[in-house]
Protein backbone atom coordinates (compact mmCIF):
# COMPACT_ATOMS: atom_id res chain seq x y z
CA UNK A 1 0.00 0.00 0.00
CA UNK A 2 1.55 3.32 -1.03
CA UNK A 3 2.13 6.00 1.58
CA UNK A 4 -0.13 9.03 1.57
CA UNK A 5 1.42 12.22 0.17
CA UNK A 6 3.15 14.41 2.76
CA UNK A 7 0.95 17.47 2.07
CA UNK A 8 -2.22 15.41 2.56
CA UNK A 9 -1.02 13.90 5.85
CA UNK A 10 0.31 17.22 7.12
CA UNK A 11 -2.80 19.23 6.28
CA UNK A 12 -5.12 16.47 7.52
CA UNK A 13 -3.35 16.36 10.89
CA UNK A 14 -3.32 20.16 11.10
CA UNK A 15 -7.07 20.30 10.45
CA UNK A 16 -7.78 17.63 13.09
CA UNK A 17 -5.49 19.29 15.63
CA UNK A 18 -7.11 22.64 15.00
CA UNK A 19 -10.56 21.29 15.76
CA UNK A 20 -9.27 20.21 19.20
CA UNK A 21 -7.48 23.53 19.68
CA UNK A 22 -10.56 25.55 18.84
CA UNK A 23 -12.68 23.61 21.33
CA UNK A 24 -9.94 23.91 23.97
CA UNK A 25 -9.64 27.67 23.53
CA UNK A 26 -13.22 28.68 22.80
CA UNK A 27 -15.59 25.81 23.66
CA UNK A 28 -15.91 26.92 27.27
CA UNK A 29 -17.45 30.24 26.18
CA UNK A 30 -20.75 28.43 25.85
CA UNK A 31 -20.54 27.34 29.50
CA UNK A 32 -20.07 30.59 31.42
CA UNK A 33 -21.36 28.98 34.64
CA UNK A 34 -18.40 26.56 34.79
CA UNK A 35 -15.69 27.43 37.31
CA UNK A 36 -12.51 28.75 35.75
CA UNK A 37 -10.21 26.08 37.32
CA UNK A 38 -12.41 23.36 35.78
CA UNK A 39 -12.43 25.19 32.46
CA UNK A 40 -8.63 25.39 32.50
CA UNK A 41 -8.19 21.70 33.34
CA UNK A 42 -10.71 20.67 30.71
CA UNK A 43 -9.05 22.88 28.11
CA UNK A 44 -5.64 21.39 28.93
CA UNK A 45 -7.09 17.92 28.52
CA UNK A 46 -8.51 18.80 25.12
CA UNK A 47 -5.29 20.56 24.13
CA UNK A 48 -3.31 17.37 24.81
CA UNK A 49 -5.01 15.80 21.80
CA UNK A 50 -4.26 18.90 19.77
CA UNK A 51 -0.56 18.55 20.54
CA UNK A 52 -0.64 14.83 19.79
CA UNK A 53 -1.72 15.75 16.24
CA UNK A 54 0.08 19.07 15.78
CA UNK A 55 3.57 17.88 16.65
CA UNK A 56 3.54 14.97 14.17
CA UNK A 57 1.96 17.22 11.53
CA UNK A 58 4.83 19.68 11.79
CA UNK A 59 7.44 16.92 12.00
CA UNK A 60 6.08 15.16 8.92
CA UNK A 61 5.53 18.37 6.96
CA UNK A 62 8.84 20.05 7.73
CA UNK A 63 11.20 19.56 4.83
CA UNK A 64 8.42 19.39 2.30
CA UNK A 65 7.17 22.73 3.68
CA UNK A 66 9.32 25.40 5.31
CA UNK A 67 8.55 26.44 8.88
CA UNK A 68 6.98 29.67 7.58
CA UNK A 69 4.80 27.69 5.18
CA UNK A 70 3.69 25.31 7.95
CA UNK A 71 2.73 28.27 10.15
CA UNK A 72 0.86 29.91 7.28
CA UNK A 73 -1.07 26.71 6.54
CA UNK A 74 -1.93 26.50 10.24
CA UNK A 75 -3.21 30.08 10.34
CA UNK A 76 -5.41 29.66 7.29
CA UNK A 77 -6.80 26.40 8.72
CA UNK A 78 -7.39 28.19 12.03
CA UNK A 79 -9.50 30.87 10.34
CA UNK A 80 -11.59 28.33 8.44
CA UNK A 81 -12.17 26.08 11.48
CA UNK A 82 -12.86 29.08 13.71
CA UNK A 83 -15.37 30.50 11.22
CA UNK A 84 -17.25 27.20 11.15
CA UNK A 85 -17.03 26.81 14.94
CA UNK A 86 -18.15 30.37 15.60
CA UNK A 87 -21.25 30.09 13.46
CA UNK A 88 -22.29 26.51 14.28
CA UNK A 89 -21.24 26.08 17.93
CA UNK A 90 -21.29 29.60 19.36
CA UNK A 91 -24.09 30.76 17.06
CA UNK A 92 -22.21 33.96 16.23
CA UNK A 93 -22.66 34.87 12.58
CA UNK A 94 -19.74 36.16 10.58
CA UNK A 95 -20.28 39.47 8.84
CA UNK A 96 -18.70 41.11 5.83
CA UNK A 97 -15.86 42.68 7.83
CA UNK A 98 -14.84 39.26 9.15
CA UNK A 99 -14.66 37.93 5.60
CA UNK A 100 -12.60 40.94 4.48
CA UNK A 101 -10.17 40.50 7.38
CA UNK A 102 -9.89 36.74 6.86
CA UNK A 103 -9.37 37.31 3.12
CA UNK A 104 -6.52 39.73 3.78
CA UNK A 105 -4.84 37.16 6.02
CA UNK A 106 -5.39 34.43 3.42
CA UNK A 107 -3.99 36.82 0.81
CA UNK A 108 -0.82 36.99 2.88
CA UNK A 109 -0.48 33.24 2.33
CA UNK A 110 -0.04 34.00 -1.36
CA UNK A 111 3.16 35.88 -0.60
CA UNK A 112 4.46 33.06 1.61
CA UNK A 113 3.89 30.37 -1.02
CA UNK A 114 4.57 32.31 -4.21
CA UNK A 115 8.00 31.58 -5.68
CA UNK A 116 9.52 34.91 -6.62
Amino acid sequence: MPALPVPLVTIGLLVASNVFMTFAWYGHLKFKEAAIPMVILTSWGIALFEYMLMVPANRIGYGYFSAAELKTIQEVITLVIFGIFSTLFLKEPLSWNHFVGFSLIAGGAFFIFHRW
